[in-house]
């Protein structure tokens, strides 16, 4: 019995010697081996994707169920594509049915497709292929760029020719090029010598008329004296070169503030008035007072001089001629504008202050009301209205009304005026109803019969 424990003692020894033998020496080692097991997972990582970056990639094939793409799958182009937020995974699925099962079709087929110059197998390819795809692809845009480029250069040549090739042949035919200034100075020069013949003094007129229609050219007029030179064939004792004349400055004032002071400056209103007080062909008086209404309008320092000059006066007894009903209409227009415009610059000071203070207070000194009263516009607009155009009654009766508030007793105690309002209510609500009839609702001859109700309602 002692034996047999000694021997079973010794058994157990040997075993746990043999164990010992073949132990990991490295389980109680007391360094940390840490970096090294993490370096080791990275090197493989390297090492894999190396590998996949050179091995050929398999192409996976979608159906119309979203199904997990595995790392190193390819996915054919036009492909539905998204990332599972829930496992993390990509998916992919076709997108449209009949496009790419003819892709799948020639997938099974193992065809190529030629992309470039490049043939890529529809099966497999490379993560370089790729890359020398793309590059072949870019190349060939910027040949297209280039050769549009080219193209569109040579369009260009064929459809215009270099400046200096023009100026050459130009000067070969002697030809000169002038700006819109040069050429001002030399009508101006023409009108002005006295060696030009009268039918050159009106072509360089009428040229000149075309040219000061544009804002900067005629306050370029200024600086050179053109403008007063012009002023000063008022004077001519040539109806056509005052007629023409006029018809320049008229297109030089036209809203064109700079202008119409130095004309001011340069007496044109005084020659204006002289021309249209005395006897001159009635197409010279159209011209002059197309000039006097362009000059007035928005200018109160000019309306205050032309009420000064006795303005007022002098379109009386151009309206009372005879055979000027249409400088009557226009004389009659040019007081509704100039009454009106004082009355909205007013208003809008006071709603909106944007009118200046000097130029509300020039406005203010533009007596033009108290004016016409007392030179009898009251009667002549009132006379006025038996005009038979429609549309010198419809600015017949817009000044009326204008004149309303000033005139208003002496249109209450005039009976010929009541009679001549009954006599055109009367034609224009037949005429209403005419077009009422014919479809218009809102007519012209309604609008008219409008405004006569309106200013009888006024009078009563």
């Amino acid at each position: 019995m002692a034996s047999f424990r000694m021997l079973l003692g010794l058994l157990m020894a040997f075993c746990f010697t043999f164990c010992l033998s073949h132990r990991n020496p490295n389980e109680f080692a007391l360094t940390s081996l840490e970096k090294s097991s993490t370096e080791e997972p990275e090197k493989k990582e390297t090492k894999v994707e190396e590998e996949m970056d050179a091995e050929v990639l398999e192409v996976f094939q979608p159906t119309h169920e979203w199904q997990a793409l595995q790392p190193g799958q390819a996915v054919p182009a036009g492909s539905h594509v998204r990332l599972n937020l829930q496992t993390g995974a990509r998916e992919v699925k076709l997108q449209h049915e009949d496009k790419f099962r003819n892709n799948l079709k020639g997938l099974k087929k193992g065809k190529s497709f030629v992309l470039g110059r490049l043939d890529i197998n529809t099966n497999t390819y490379t993560s370089q292929d790729l890359k020398s795809a793309l590059a072949k692809f870019k190349e060939g845009a910027q040949r297209e760029s280039s050769k549009e480029d080219e193209a569109r250069q040579a369009e260009v040549k064929r459809l215009f020719r270099p400046i200096e090739e023009l100026k050459q042949e130009f000067d070969e035919l002697n030809v000169v090029i002038e700006t819109d200034m040069q050429i001002m100075v030399r009508l101006i020069n023409k009108f002005n010598s006295s060696s030009s013949s009268l039918e050159e003094k009106i072509a360089a007129l009428f040229d000149l008329e075309y040219y000061v229609h544009q804002m900067d050219n005629a306050q370029d007029l200024l600086s050179f004296g053109g403008l007063q030179v012009v002023i000063n064939g008022l004077n001519s004792t040539e109806p056509l070169v005052k007629e023409y004349a006029a018809f320049v400055l008229g297109a030089a004032f036209s809203s064109n503030p700079k202008v119409q002071v130095e004309a001011i400056e340069g007496g044109a209103l005084q020659k204006l008035l002289v021309v249209l007080a005395t006897e001159q062909p009635l197409t010279a008086k159209k011209k002059v007072l197309f000039a006097l209404c362009t000059l007035l309008r928005h200018f109160p320092y000019a309306q205050q001089q032309f009420l000064k000059l006795g303005g007022l006066q002098v379109l009386k007894g151009l309206v009372q001629e005879k055979s000027t009903e249409v400088l009557a209409v226009r004389v009659v227009t040019l007081l509704y504008d100039l009454v009106t415009e004082k009355m909205f610059a007013e208003e809008e000071a006071e709603l909106t202050q944007d009118v200046s203070p000097e130029k509300l207070q020039q406005y203010r000194q533009v007596h033009l009301l108290p004016g016409l009263r007392e030179q009898g516009w009251c009667e002549i607009t009132a006379r006025l209205l038996a005009l038979p155009e429609h549309d010198a009654r419809e600015k017949v009766l817009q000044t009326l009304s204008a004149l309303l508030a000033t005139c208003r007793d002496h249109y209450r105690r005039d009976p010929q005026l009541s009679r001549t309002l009954g006599s055109l209510r009367a034609e224009y609500q037949a005429l209403a109803t005419l077009e009422v009839q014919e479809g218009e609702d809102e007519g012209y001859f309604r609008e008219l019969l409008g405004s006569i109700n309106s200013l009888l309602r006024e009078l009563r």
